[in-house]
């Protein structure tokens, strides 16, 4: 039995970038009763030289609609990248959520052998459909989700694995 590449991408993405939206809605919470100005946790990193909070958002809603465009062979819309705030932040996620939910399993689905190309920064790389969503997107989507939630959690963010998984159904 196989799963479609609708199924592998679409679904996936979506419970996660729910379940990041109500992690900053969380962290937001979180901010004003401990005080703290918001801007403290949009910018705070693991590390100084890892991406603040919000650039771990904007990555990983990027990658979500480039993705899935690219799986639907079309242009991904662009972002301006200037969030600075939980409002904002939110927003994207919601834009990204709209926006995958108008694709339909017949776009994407019979993608596995598509000639996905992406040029990045000095060099072209080129995937096929199937290793480009296995091998290139879905670890880097969770590496940047992951890393959102471990910039909260490690400010004292009242979350746990329940929060990153979400509900199970």
């Amino acid at each position: 039995m196989s799963i479609s590449m609708y199924l592998a991408s679409v679904p996936p993405i979506l419970r996660a970038l729910t379940n990041l939206r109500a992690i900053l809605e969380k962290a937001a919470t979180h901010a004003e009763a401990k005080k703290i100005a918001p801007s403290v946790l949009v910018n705070a990193r693991l590390y100084p030289d890892m991406f603040p909070l919000s650039r771990q958002v904007q990555t990983a809603t990027d990658t979500a609609k480039g993705a899935v465009s690219r799986l639907a062979g079309m242009e991904p819309p662009k972002y301006e990248d200037n969030e600075s705030t939980f409002p904002e932040l939110v927003a994207r996620i919601d834009k990204t959520i709209a926006l995958l939910e108008t694709f339909k399993p017949e776009q994407i689905d019979g993608s596995e052998d598509k000639t996905i190309t992406l040029h990045m920064h000095d060099r072209t790389i080129t995937f096929k459909g199937m290793p480009y969503l296995l091998d290139n997107v879905l670890p880097n989507f969770y590496f940047h989700v992951v890393t959102a939630y471990a910039i909260l959690r490690h400010n004292g963010v009242e979350i746990g694995k329940k929060d990153f998984l979400g509900k199970i159904s």
